[in-house]
């Protein structure tokens, strides 16, 4: 028997788009970036909030990554004392292909389907490009039924998290479909506001902002 071929990892074509899909164009890829946009991850960290990946998919897509330069992997130091991935500036240059993918794609949200897993920071990158510009770097928790998440307008660091910020700025309270609306541009938090399908806590500058205020 002939031995096995690898498996073709190149498109061989002189094109910015081919070289980009040479990087990224594997199934999975893209969504482990946005996992990673959030900062730093452990590997099970990343394989719960995959649901659907095997885990030797993962393995793998992670070290295609660090291979094509797009992740490093590094031991925390104690009482941490876990290896984490996290992206090179290479791949945290993926946000805008990650935002205008998801915008691309908002349309098709408009019925979660049975089969459909859902997490409450996968709402963060599509609300990134909706919410009002602040007088600085600002951190707004967003607060669902499915989960809290966080995101960071401006500054340094990533920009979302899972889970509650330290010292947010602001927080809003909604539900995903209002979630959802505002990540496609067919609401904005001012008139979730005075619609009372959105609740802004807080009583600083970005809380106004939020409001309309």
């Amino acid at each position: 028997m002939p031995p096995r071929q690898p498996r073709r990892r190149s498109y061989d074509q002189y094109c910015a788009s081919a070289r980009a899909l040479d990087a990224v164009g594997d199934r999975w890829t893209l969504l482990i970036v946005r996992e990673l946009l959030a900062g730093p991850r452990r590997y099970t960290d990343l394989h719960a909030d995959l649901p659907g990946v095997s885990t030797d998919m993962l393995a793998t897509r992670l070290k295609d990554m660090e291979t094509q330069g797009l992740a490093t992997r590094r031991r925390l130091p104690p009482p941490g004392a876990a290896t984490v991935y996290e992206l090179t500036p290479r791949g945290a240059g993926l946000l805008p292909v990650l935002t205008a993918l998801a915008e691309w794609g908002a349309p098709d949200l408009a019925e979660r389907r049975p089969t459909d897993a859902v997490r409450a920071h996968w709402f963060a990158l599509p609300l990134l490009r909706r919410l009002p510009a602040t007088e600085g770097p600002a951190v707004v928790d967003v607060a669902l039924d499915e989960g809290v998440f966080h995101v960071r307008l401006g500054g340094e660091g990533p920009v979302y998290g899972d889970g509650p910020a330290e010292a947010p700025d602001a927080r809003l309270v909604l539900d995903a479909d209002t979630c959802r609306e505002l990540g496609n541009g067919t609401l904005t938090v001012e008139q979730g506001v005075k619609a009372g399908r959105i609740d802004v806590l807080g009583d600083g500058p970005v809380a106004t902002t939020l409001r309309g205020a």
